[in-house]
């Protein structure tokens, strides 16, 4: 029964079409969700361009394959669950399930392409650690924020300005050039340092860190698909690996006893190479449209100003030898150019970069991760936890015999996590059905992903239950 309901299911996909301006698509939350159906060749939906205002401009559709099922209408056509919605979204009916929003939309196209051909394994890839990228919301997560909403509306407003006048550089920009000079975190940085360390000593070629600052700076790698895998870094070779279907074998041998007793503090620094450092993801889909228009207008006309962004110019560059994204961005009008060479700079940061309006200086204490059991450090302290059973049993559900999209355990977590969530909702659930009486409205606040808003919406059905994050 399951095979035949999946086979019934249509989703589709909402996106707003305001107009196109030199091969740029209004809004670019829209030119961002054609840009990863291209690169994922997903044609399971049916796109609806929704026109945001009396047009006739519909060269729009020219942009997607044939095989993509496209129609225009207007606002007012849309269904009611997606009528308060920002677009882009999505709806799967029969069941008129509705996602909205770009990050939620575009990992949901990620999931659905993987479904319909688990052998696309680098299209996962774009979730990146713990398939978590651009997961958090944009309420709580700054980065999130900064890449879903903040960097689209200032590009947008960016372009706008540039018709009539010299327009001002956006304070956002200038934040991700400074993201993209910090340090990369990857979990397995360690390995990876050591064989750059390695292939530095190999190579005769020991640069110091200031050296490797300038470099990393002002270096416009060659945007060529087919540059030989010699000249590529060793950071760059591995985040391609990640993109291919044979990942790189690893060196079957030791490495060299001097390597190995390194010091942590004597090891080179990783390039930063995709916005989140090492590996292409769904953050470097999101910034592509915006910043290949940014670039375009800066090289326009404010040229004197592109050697404030190295890191950005460099990043444009090496995106483009990602296999099918060149492909990719020229089904949706996304042209490629090659940028002029940057002059040599001093590495003193740049005075703009540190200076940006709206950019503000954190000093965060380095983080130190790792368990903390806290029944130990008790224990530690002289205090002993005396387990007894619940005291009131009867405030826990029958959870095997509430639907099972009730129940925290769809919500792809472990299921020892899933079960601590359920003793959780027990005591929450009890409480506010104590409480509440038929018509009022409840409201969970930073509800993450929304499981006490969705047991008490099924509990108290003559409820109003809202939850947000």
């Amino acid at each position: 029964m399951k095979g035949i309901k999946k086979s019934l299911t249509e989703e589709y996909l909402y996106l707003d079409f305001s107009h196109q301006v030199e091969g740029c698509i209004f809004p670019l939350h829209t030119s961002v969700t054609l840009f990863l159906l291209s690169y994922c060749d997903c044609k399971l939906f049916k796109v609806c361009l929704v026109l945001t205002r009396e047009s006739t401009d519909v060269s729009l559709l020219s942009v997607l394959s044939q095989d993509v099922e496209i129609q225009t209408i207007s606002r007012q056509e849309l269904p009611a669950i997606v009528q308060s919605c920002h677009l882009p979204a999505v709806v799967e009916t029969p069941d008129n399930f509705c996602r909205a929003g770009l990050a939620v939309v575009l990992r949901h196209i990620i999931h659905k392409s993987c479904e319909a051909d688990p052998s696309k394994k680098e299209i996962l890839e774009l979730l990146g650690f713990k398939k978590t990228c651009l997961k958090a919301c944009a309420e709580v997560s700054q980065w999130t924020r900064l890449c879903e909403i903040t960097i689209p509306l200032a590009i947008e407003n960016f372009l706008k300005e540039s018709f009539n006048q010299h327009p001002t550089i956006p304070a956002e920009i200038l934040q991700l050039e400074k993201k993209l000079s910090e340090p990369v975190r990857v979990h397995n940085d360690d390995k990876l340092r050591r064989q750059k360390l390695k292939q530095q000593k190999a190579a005769r070629v020991g640069p110091s860190l200031a050296q490797e600052k300038i470099k990393s700076k002002v270096h416009v790698q060659e945007t060529s698909e087919d540059v030989d895998s010699s000249s590529r870094s060793l950071e760059l070779q591995v985040a391609l690996s990640k993109l291919t279907v044979q990942e790189e074998p690893a060196t079957p041998n030791r490495e060299p006893s001097h390597i190995r007793k390194a010091k942590a503090s004597d090891l080179p620094p990783l390039e930063h190479v995709f916005a989140e450092g090492l590996y292409f993801t769904l953050t470097d889909i999101v910034l592509l449209p915006c910043i290949h228009h940014f670039l375009l207008i800066i090289c326009k006309k404010l040229s004197e100003k592109l050697v404030e962004f190295p890191l950005l110019a460099a990043w444009y560059q090496r995106i483009q030898e990602v296999p099918r994204v060149k492909t990719a961005a020229s089904q949706c009008g996304i042209h490629f150019f090659q940028l002029p060479e940057l002059p040599s700079t001093s590495d003193e940061p740049h005075p703009n970069l540190n200076g940006a309006p709206g950019v503000e200086e954190q000093n965060e204490p380095s983080f130190i991760g790792g368990p903390r059991p806290t029944m130990t450090k008790l224990m530690e302290k002289g205090i002993e936890a005396v387990f007894s059973p619940h005291p009131c049993p009867a405030w826990t559900l029958d959870w095997d015999h509430l639907p099972v999209a009730v129940s925290p355990k769809e919500g792809k977590m472990s299921s020892d996590r899933a079960l601590r969530k359920q003793q959780q909702l027990n005591n929450l659930v009890y409480v506010v059905a104590n409480q509440a009486k038929p018509g009022d409205r409840i409201v969970d606040f930073c509800s993450g992903g929304g499981h006490v808003g969705i047991v008490l919406a099924h509990m108290l059905p003559s409820c109003q239950v809202k939850s947000g994050s």
